[in-house]
């Protein structure tokens, strides 16, 4: 708990965070799994995820980050790194991670697949497409070049199952859809779905849940 951010409901998660792809995920996931949760924004453009109280949550100064008061053994914990926290709050749900040994292996595959490609790679695209001051043509289509290529192993994967684990939707979908969005509404960039249908249609069927589009609303940008 913060002063700077304070909590109305110190008994629930705490989830500090902004609308972005990697914050939505959380969001997502706090949701869809019914946990008890108070939402905190993070303003990145202001500096926020430097000050004192937030590195002591997360000391990489990055968002999402969550305190959870009833961590095991009933102690309060915190966890940074949106992947690491998306298999917490799975563990402790119960809930979006298969008991499968092959299909939790698989889910596990599939959203480190986000982590270390599809998060990365899609954000450096859309910094040198939209958002950076001079346009560098050569790092344009380096990252464009390497956000195709992700789209099409996922276009791959979708082509004849809904959700990434045949088991049904999971942590993994949750993790990679809003980067997917984050195509139209973050990078003006949406054209790049075109030849991509499965996953366009995957990212429709993601996005209608009831849980899962509260979550996208959670600590909007503006």
């Amino acid at each position: 708990m913060t002063l700077k951010w304070p909590a109305q409901y110190p008994d629930r998660i705490q989830l500090y965070s902004l609308g972005t792809p990697n914050g939505q995920k959380v969001a997502i996931a706090l949701e869809e799994m019914a946990l008890p949760y108070e939402a905190h924004r993070v303003d990145i453009m202001a500096g926020e995820q430097f000050t004192d109280e937030f590195v002591a949550i997360n000391p990489n100064s990055k968002i999402p980050a969550i305190v959870d008061p009833n961590g095991p053994n009933g102690e309060s914990l915190s966890v940074f790194e949106s992947g690491a926290i998306l298999i917490y709050l799975a563990e402790k749900s119960g809930q979006y991670l298969p008991d499968n040994p092959v299909a939790r292996s698989e889910c596990l595959q599939w959203l480190f697949f986000q982590v270390g490609g599809v998060g990365p790679m899609f954000g450096q695209f859309g910094h040198f497409y939209t958002y950076a001051k001079e346009k560098i043509p050569y790092s344009i289509e380096r990252y464009q070049t390497e956000v195709k290529r992700l789209l099409g192993v996922l276009e791959t994967r979708l082509q004849e199952q809904d959700y990434l684990i045949r088991e049904g939707y999971t942590i993994a979908d949750m993790a990679t859809f809003p980067w997917v969005g984050a195509l139209d509404w973050g990078y003006n960039a949406v054209e790049l779905l075109q030849n991509f249908p499965h996953v366009a249609n995957w990212y429709e069927r993601c996005k209608q849940r009831p849980a899962s589009a509260r979550g996208l609303e959670v600590t909007k940008l503006a």
